[in-house]
Order: C-alpha cells, then structure tokens, then sequence
C-alpha cells in the first residue's frame, strides 16, 4: 500500500521524463561536439554547390560518385583513403585546377538522390557560396604596374570583381561564391588568386 500523498505511478513517470530529457540533451550535445569537429576537419577541402553543413553531409552521403560523374568540367574528386573512412569517398571540388562554371541547370546537384546536394526551397534559389577568393596584391600584375585584365570577363556574377581606379581588380566578397573563374583566367605564375575554403585554409 502506498504511503499517504506518494504516487508511484507519478514517480516513475517523472524519472522516465527526466532520463529522456537528459538522452535527448546528450544527443544533441554529442551532434554539436560532432559537427564542430567535421567542420573543422571539412577546412582542408571544398564541398560541391548547396552541400549540407559538413556533419551532415557525411550521415547523408552514399559515397555514390553521381554527382562526380555529372560535372560537365569535372571539377569535382572523391577525397583520398589517407583522409579516413569517415569522409573518404565523398566529393570535393578541385578549384586549385578548375573552375566551377555555376552551370544553370546544377547537374551535381540533380544527380544526387539522398539530397546530400539540395537547392533552397525558395523560387528562385540564390547563387551558393563555395569558397572565399583573394587577390595577392604582390602578384596581380595591375598593382605594380602592368596592365592586364585576363580576368576582366571571367567572373559570371554581377559586381562580384570590380576594378580600383578602372585597373586594379577587387573582389566584393558580398557577392563572391568562390567559384575561382578569375583564378583560372589569370596568367601569372604562381596565381594571384587564392581559394580558401569557407572554413579557412587555402586551396
């Protein structure tokens, strides 16, 4: 019999509360501490276009190579063995070499069934943002003199590279998705633009 004014019943309905609430923190901690760390290791790589944040990426992912063998300008590779199980196998973009050319259509992005690559919901999706691109002053040849403008044309996005004085290039970052057109146009040897990834470390 239960002693006066104590239910059982409730009691063991409030431990099993309290133990989900604590699972379901320590989940999400144990996510939290998980991403941080994928996101830190995802710095020495670039993903594809509308890729999901990296943790998720890696759950998502089939390690299919759909979205590989879709590139039209094989920009992008399946990251090495040496890298680890966890992300090898899974695509990155080689923009040290190749350019992303934003193509209209974003056959990466179609070819890949789990939605590991996913455009927004809304109508009309903006252009994403893949990398960060920087202009070594001590290379481009405009900054010590030269005239050149190899990469005048080369940037497909709006105001993305404007020009200081009508002759020196200048990189909006605002508007910049890293696709690295205006590296693979530039002629001079090493390139005067680097490609970092969002993360940080350079291409």
């Amino acid at each position: 019999m239960a002693a006066a004014g104590h239910d059982p019943v409730g009691g063991v309905m409030d431990r099993r509360v309290f133990f989900k609430t604590g699972a379901r923190k320590a989940a999400q901690v144990a996510y939290r501490v998980a991403g941080e760390r994928a996101a830190q290791r995802a710095k020495h790589w670039i993903r594809p276009p509308f890729a999901l944040p990296e943790v998720d990426f890696l759950i998502s992912c089939r390690r299919c190579g759909a979205c590989i063998e879709a590139c039209p300008h094989q920009v992008l590779f399946p990251l090495a063995a040496r890298l680890g199980a966890t992300v090898m196998g899974t695509p990155a973009m080689d923009l040290l070499n190749r350019a992303c050319r934003l193509c209209e259509d974003w056959p990466c992005v179609a070819a890949c069934e789990p939605g590991t690559l996913a455009l927004p919901e809304a109508e009309e999706e903006p252009l994403p943002r893949m990398a960060h691109a920087t202009i070594d002053k001590d290379s481009c040849l405009p900054y010590s003199g030269p005239e050149c403008g190899a990469c005048a044309h080369a940037c497909p996005v709006t105001d993305a590279l404007q020009w200081q004085g009508g002759v020196k290039p200048v990189i909006d970052v605002g508007r910049c998705t890293g696709c690295a057109m205006c590296r693979e146009a530039c002629i001079v040897s090493p390139k005067a633009v680097a490609i970092t990834s969002l993360g940080g470390d350079e291409q």
